[in-house]
């Protein structure tokens, strides 16, 4: 039952374990599973079998299942783990807890890709083709095998969907070609690339990998016309599809508690419209166990009540009513009150090491609708002057507690990647040399209240969408650089909106500009968003442009040369296995990132926290705090536990 894993290529993993040092004594998953003694079930699940309601436990697991290794010390079974999640758009909140079962994941150190749902896989010598090894015996929480035939049907008959997609996800493409998946045997699949993809493994790590294994062919064909006759005269059959098997980040993945998933809790209560909490129920058939050969996970459900605001989040995390938790309440201005509540919450906190670039990065919309407001936005000197008329100093004194430095974005300081110019340009407070610029600009007339007055007339004004109750401090940071741009006679509107209606704004491209922390800091080969338009959502300065990469110039809009470049150089960059030439070809990219400056940062990302209760054991006291690696999820919550 030894796993041996071909060595994959290394990406940039030597530069996060240089970063992450010191993180590296997280708990690991076993690469040898060689437990001697007969595997264990939780007692619920034991009566089960003696009432004949359930198969063995030898029936129910993979030939070979994953073997963990605790981070602490092999736990017991029982418990329910209470978590919070905010309002009806917080689908990644149960993402990040449950929702990381691709084929492979990243260790717990953040430095390499380890054997999950594959047990082993072959790349080939230019890295185009990938064979992986599945579990034999693995299955659905249905009980219903788990196969080759899942992977195929995930990808080509629905991510490559026309009428599903408009198109195939950036992961999945190589040189404007989708891949090709194929069946080679029952527990056997082969990716094939149009080109080298040397940062395929490390892609497929993230949660933007997890298509692969994300829909059931057993369930999921009968919402496709293909498998479903009855459905070829539909034209509502897609919409019925995201509604019943959902998608990596959209609320009805958890919307379902009829789909099999291969998660280590399954949904018995689901996340809809005007539910008030989310309860998991223990999965019989998960594929993993600890190093004694007992079945995880130890807990037996999760339970996240649903909270309209933080303020009922906070109250719950400091009178013990929450477990875990770190997402919403991990602001810099919460830290004292969750640090004076430890003794009578019964908590301790946990160290998140920034992942991110960027603690508050705007995004100017340069494909704004309006052409006068493109024009605007799409000025370089435009964004130069506002970056020199915010006066960074201030907000990290008043919002970040001082804890951070002038920033724009790049790869964070000590990182190999590190671009000072990048980093640092246009963070120097001088609003004379912002007023100066505007004046040459043709904004040099001003209103009775003195905000300048664009060359049609109108008020040089805009609106920065931000999402209050997901990054209060940004709200804060706003609000501070409206009085910043104000004294230079630009007037913004600081636009607090609800997420889902952020969503839909920017993927509507209705917005005039948008704020997000800016990731990239120590993953930026897995989130370049800010140094190219490449995320479909995240890419918010130019969501078109995103569109029209994403698509192979099908959809969206046409981007500038320097844009086309950067996208060109990426792609060469992630398919060389060679380090040396993609930090080459990655330095070439954050050159013309610098050229173009078109984000606006504040300041450098820091650290954050999140809170777990004394009694809940196999948590590790610090982690990174990354999309890419969607913590806690990758600590293994499955291997958490209870103590009396």
């Amino acid at each position: 039952m030894t796993e041996k894993t071909t060595p994959p290529p290394r990406g940039c993993m030597i530069d996060r374990r240089t970063v992450l040092s010191g993180v590296a004594g997280l708990a690991a998953l076993s690469s040898a599973p060689a437990f001697g003694q007969a595997a264990r079930e939780a007692p619920e699940l034991a009566r089960m079998v003696a009432a004949n309601q359930l198969p063995p436990l030898a029936e129910r697991l993979p030939r070979s299942p994953m073997v963990v290794t605790p981070h602490e010390r092999a736990g017991s079974y029982g418990g329910t783990m209470r978590r919070g999640l905010r309002g009806s758009s917080d689908h990644n909140g149960i993402l990040r807890m449950v929702g990381n079962q691709g084929l492979v994941r990243w260790n717990l150190a953040f430095t390499q890709v380890e054997p999950n749902v594959a047990e082993r896989w072959e790349v080939n010598a230019d890295a185009s083709e990938f064979t992986f090894h599945l579990r034999p015996g693995m299955k659905w929480s249905d009980g219903k095998p788990f196969g080759a035939d899942d992977v195929v049907f995930a990808i080509e008959d629905c991510v490559k969907n026309t009428d599903l997609y408009r198109s195939v996800p950036a992961l999945l493409t190589i040189a404007g070609k989708p891949v090709t998946v194929t069946k080679v045997s029952d527990s056997v699949v082969k990716f094939t690339f149009a080109g080298p993809y040397a940062m395929f493994l490390e892609q497929l790590a993230t949660p933007l990998g997890q298509h692969v294994t994300l829909f059931p062919k057993h369930y999921c064909q009968q919402f496709l016309p293909k498998y479903n006759a009855s459905l070829a005269s539909s034209t509502d059959w897609p919409n019925q599809f995201r509604a019943r098997c959902g998608d990596i980040e959209i609320p009805s993945r958890w919307g379902n508690a009829e789909k099999p998933t291969i998660d280590p809790w399954v949904i018995t209560e689901p996340y809809t419209g005007g539910a008030t909490r989310v309860v998991m129920r223990r999965n019989p058939y998960f594929w993993q166990v600890d190093t004694n050969g007992a079945q995880l996970p130890y807990i037996d459900q999760l339970v996240m009540n649903i909270s309209q605001d933080v303020e009922s989040l906070m109250l719950d995390t400091i009178s013990g009513r929450i477990d875990i938790q770190d997402r919403h309440i991990d602001t810099l201005q919460n830290k004292p009150t969750l640090s004076q509540n430890m003794q009578r919450g019964g908590y301790r906190l946990v160290e998140l090491v920034a992942s991110s670039a960027q603690q508050c990065q705007i995004y100017l919309n340069m494909t704004h609708k309006d052409p006068a407001m493109r024009a605007m936005f799409a000025n370089i000197d435009f964004r130069r002057a506002l970056s020199l008329g915010i006066d960074r100093k201030e907000i990290i004194d008043l919002v970040y507690l001082g804890q951070s430095e002038p920033y724009q974005t790049g790869p964070r300081p000590g990182h190999p990647w590190y671009h000072e110019r990048l980093a640092r340009q246009f963070t120097d407070h001088d609003p004379k040399r912002a007023n100066e610029m505007l004046d040459r600009l043709g904004y040099n007339r001003r209103g009775r209240d003195n905000i300048r007055l664009r060359p049609d007339g109108q008020r040089l004004f805009f609106a920065i969408d931000v999402i209050p109750t997901l990054y209060p401090d940004a709200v804060d940071t706003l609000e501070l650089v409206k009085r910043h741009w104000a004294e230079i006679g630009v007037d913004i509107k600081v636009n607090t909106i609800e997420r889902a209606l952020y969503y839909t704004r920017g993927d509507s491209n209705d917005h005039d500009a948008a704020v997000w922390p800016g990731p990239g800091g120590l993953d930026p080969m897995l989130d370049s968003r800010d140094y190219f338009a490449q995320h479909p959502q995240g890419s918010r300065y130019a969501i078109p442009w995103t569109l029209w990469y994403v698509s192979g110039g099908r959809d969206g809009q046409e981007p500038p040369e320097s844009q086309k470049r950067r996208m060109k150089l990426f792609d060469d960059a992630r398919a060389t296995a060679d380090i040396a030439r993609r930090g080459v070809l990655m330095k070439e990219v954050f050159d013309l990132t610098a050229d173009a400056f078109e984000t606006i940062g504040i300041c450098l990302a820091v650290n954050a926290f999140g809170i777990a209760r004394n009694n809940l054991r196999n948590v590790p006291e610090k982690m990174p705090q990354a999309w890419s690696w969607p913590n806690p999820g990758p600590a293994l919550p499955q291997q958490f536990f209870f103590t009396t």
